[in-house]
C-alpha cells in the first residue's frame, strides 16, 4: 500500500528527509543517533523507519552490509 509523501507523519517525513541527504550506504545507520537527533526514543525511529518501508516502498531502500544495516532514499 504505497501512500502519498503528503501521507506520512511529521516524523516519518523528516526522517525520511534525513535520509535522502545522508549517506547510510557508506556509514552504517545508527537508530540510537537517528533518536538523538530527532529528540525521541529508538522504538520511535523504528516504527517510523518501518512505517516509511511500507508506505513508500519505492523511495526507501533497506539492506545489511559489512555489519551494519544501509539504508538509501530517493
Amino acid at each position: 500500500m504505497a501512500v502519498a509523501l503528503e501521507d506520512l507523519t511529521d516524523l516519518e517525513l523528516r526522517l525520511y528527509e534525513w535520509i535522502k541527504q545522508s549517506d547510510f550506504e557508506k556509514v552504517g545507520w545508527s537508530t540510537p543517533r537517528a533518536a538523538k537527533a530527532f529528540k525521541v526514543s529508538d522504538d520511535d525511529i523504528y516504527e517510523a523507519l518501518a512505517a516509511l518501508t511500507a508506505k513508500i516502498p519505492h523511495n526507501i531502500y533497506v539492506h545489511y552490509n559489512d555489519g551494519a544495516i544501509r539504508i538509501s532514499a530517493e
